[in-house]
């Protein structure tokens, strides 16, 4: 007891001579700014500020002597559904933060216009932004000289928002659930809170004092005069106590990358305190310098007289050793540099820079428009017609671009004359192949514009591109298609499948090719639906060639043929009853091939039903009602044929002929598309024709195979 009495007097007597030694008139400790050669007034931390604060930042309680008011209902709504977000985008607040500074710049910006005053002197009237960051204490802080906030601004700003702007977040966030929005319904300060726990706002208005707004986010807020901060001058200062799970903003790399991302055509500068190492030169320790003596003992003797004698006839003295060491120093710096571009010469811009910023600005494009109100409410805006005339306008100019993409290249250009293309020069070897290019990335969207912009139909229609019959494999259009049609021709052929090198085996395309008619081949899924919406172009119906409703040129012996197959069709169709085929009628779209089973025009086709049948949650049921209905539709001309109608003219109960009928007809639906109801059906008659042809009897059996007993 008697040692700790001791120790505690001893204590407290070097206190008082510490004590002592501080009111001899000692200057007060320099301002962190003013040690490391800072701007003046920027953002200053003496050790009283540092004591006032401790209380409060430590304790993350408002402060005992400051009027305490309640959240608006609306904000406790908004600021519940912030704080508690799951979502992964909290970098947003820093855009809004900033966003925000740059609107109170603007203002006191403005206002400077009539009235120079309002920007007061020296510091206070540089309009900037300051970031800086205090890991130690978990502090981000951001700074601006615009037009500040009075008392009655921070209450009505940061504690009441408009009802329907917070409403409007609220519902869009719960429909949505993309925070991304924040933005948009100016409620962008409370984004702070995915970050912060405890936010305070130091702001200097001109008319009046300074004021501190301060909340943890717990339905209450509460402001005071500011008499222990440093004074602004002017403008607002926003301080962040962190979370521990948002400790990722104190890293300097970080807030420079978001700052670069968010403020990149800010009009005014944005600094922040960064650290950076450098070499100094300091005085090298004892245990160094003798380290460097022994080492200088090992060289010759020869070499230490000439050295000697060197220094005397120079008269030098020796040096004292140093040794270079790294130092962090602190200084702002500013990461906007880049002038923004509207104000720069546009012979100044590249194009890479024009693209660069519409991408960061709007990601598409951006329309420049004096005829929108700016006087209204946001959803009024929405309404309005000259919104409705932009998105038209839109369109057409994207459609215009992309026409121009294809007038441009040579290889769309088989309708030019030779002459016209030889002028073009080797400009066009650039822009060869170009169009091809863009249609293998976009034509599925052009595609489904066709299917859903019944307004643009036709227009995007010009824009197709497929192979041919007669493209060569090659791209080609409908323009071009048209222009080849044959004298008389009034529909345009086309056929769909999984590629072209099986539609080009296709029966359907037999009697078509001998005649030189152009069929299109559609071999991408897509073009299934898209045909259900382009039903003609330029006055040119589309005629599905493995549909019924195919007309090629007029046989003058068909009313003959149709009665004389007219008993064949008759039994056939019978025949097939349990197969659904719906009729059995000649045709002449075939050359080599004896049948095929087509489906009715407005049904779907043997490609269609593969598609849907291939849809994970595809129904069979329901796909029953959409199925077209099948006809076998015969050759009149075909040996097979004419030699089943004797059969059957002959003796119509023979089960034979009813046999090969049934193959036949199963052999044209499968080379027609469509998939067997029964494989196992079709193999076993196969198996029976191949007997016949062979002369084995129907009879005969399958030798029964030697069992040997396997030896456990």
């Amino acid at each position: 007891a008697l040692i700790l009495l001791c120790l505690l007097s001893l204590l407290s007597d070097q206190g008082r001579k510490v004590h002592a030694n501080a009111d001899e008139g000692a200057v007060d400790p320099p301002k962190v700014e003013e040690k490391i050669g800072a701007v003046p007034n920027g953002l200053q931390t003496d050790s009283d500020v540092v004591k006032r604060e401790s209380e409060s930042i430590s304790s993350r309680s408002l402060r005992s002597n400051a009027e305490k008011f309640e959240f608006q209902a609306e904000v406790s709504r908004l600021m519940d559904i912030i704080i508690n977000s799951l979502y992964s985008n909290k970098d947003i607040f820093l855009r809004e933060l900033i966003s925000n500074a740059s609107d109170a710049l603007d203002k006191i910006r403005f206002l400077s216009l009539t009235d120079k005053e309002v920007l007061g002197e020296g510091d206070t009237a540089k309009l900037e932004i300051q970031i800086k960051l205090d890991k130690e204490k978990k502090i981000l802080t951001l700074r601006d000289r615009g037009i500040g906030m009075t008392k009655e601004d921070l209450i009505k700003h940061l504690g009441t928002i408009a009802k329907s702007g917070t409403s409007a977040f609220v519902e869009k966030m719960q429909s949505s659930g993309d925070l991304n929005l924040i933005g948009q319904f100016g409620v962008g300060f409370y984004s702070v809170y995915l970050v912060a726990d405890y936010v305070e706002v130091i702001s200097k208005h001109n008319d009046d004092k300074q004021y501190v707004w301060e909340s943890k986010a717990d339905g209450a807020f509460a402001i005071s005069e500011d008499t222990w901060n440093e004074p602004l001058g002017r403008g607002t200062e926003i301080r962040l106590h962190l979370r521990d799970e948002a400790q990722e903003y104190l890293e300097e790399g970080k807030l420079k990358e978001l700052v670069k991302k968010y403020s990149e055509f800010i009009n005014f500068p944005i600094y922040i305190w960064a650290s950076k190492e450098v070499d100094v030169e300091v005085p090298a320790e004892e245990d160094e310098s003798s380290d460097e003596e022994e080492t200088s003992d090992s060289t010759s003797e020869e070499g230490e007289d000439e050295d000697a004698e060197k220094s005397e006839d120079e008269g030098t003295e020796k040096k004292p050793k140093t040794k270079k060491v790294k130092e962090t120093s602190n200084e702002w710096e500013l990461l906007n540099d880049v002038k923004a571009i509207w104000l720069r010469s546009p012979k100044e811009v590249t194009e890479e820079e024009y693209t660069k910023f519409y991408q960061s600005l709007a990601k598409e494009g951006l329309v420049d428009s004096d005829t929108l109100p700016l006087n209204v409410s946001r959803e009024m805006l929405q309404a309005h017609s000259s919104l409705k005339t932009i998105k038209k306008k839109l369109i057409r100019k994207a459609l215009d671009m992309i026409r121009k993409i294809a007038e441009e290249d040579p290889d769309e250009s088989s309708g030019k004359d030779e002459k016209e293309v030889e002028k073009s020069g080797t400009d066009d070897d650039e822009k060869k192949g170009q169009y091809a290019k863009f249609w293998n990335e976009f034509g599925k969207s052009i595609k489904l514009g066709i299917i859903e912009d019944a307004t643009n139909r036709n227009r995007l229609a010009k824009l197709l591109r497929f192979e041919s019959t007669k493209s060569d494999g090659k791209l080609t259009s409908l323009d071009q298609y048209i222009s080849r049609m044959r004298a008389g021709q009034k529909d345009i052929f086309y056929i769909t499948g999984n590629s072209k090198e099986q539609l080009e085996k296709s029966p359907f395309l037999e009697r078509l090719k001998k005649k030189n008619y152009e069929v299109i081949f559609f071999t991408d899924p897509v073009d299934e639906y898209l045909m259900q919406y382009l039903m003609d172009y330029d006055g040119k119906q589309f005629q599905n060639v493995s549909k019924e409703g195919l007309k090629i040129g007029k046989d003058s012996k068909n009313k003959e043929l149709k009665e004389s197959f007219k008993e064949l069709t008759k039994w056939w169709k019978g025949a097939l009853t349990s197969e659904n085929v719906d009729d059995v009628k000649i045709t002449n779209r075939l050359d080599n091939t004896p049948c095929v089973v087509v489906t009715s025009k407005f049904g779907w086709s043997a490609n269609m039903e593969r598609i849907m049948q291939s849809q994970t949650l595809s129904d069979a049921s329901k796909q029953a009602y959409m199925r077209g209905k099948r006809v076998l539709e015969i050759n009149p001309r075909h040996p097979i044929i004419k030699e089943l109608r004797e059969r059957v003219v002959k003796d119509p109960e023979d089960e034979g002929v009813k046999q090969t009928a049934q193959l036949i007809y199963q052999t044209a639906l499968m080379e027609s598309g469509f998939s067997l109801p029964d494989p196992k059906d079709f193999a076993s008659r196969i198996y029976s024709s191949v007997k016949s042809s062979l002369n084995i009897s129907p009879d005969a059996t399958i030798e029964d195979d030697d069992d040997v007993e396997e030896t456990e």
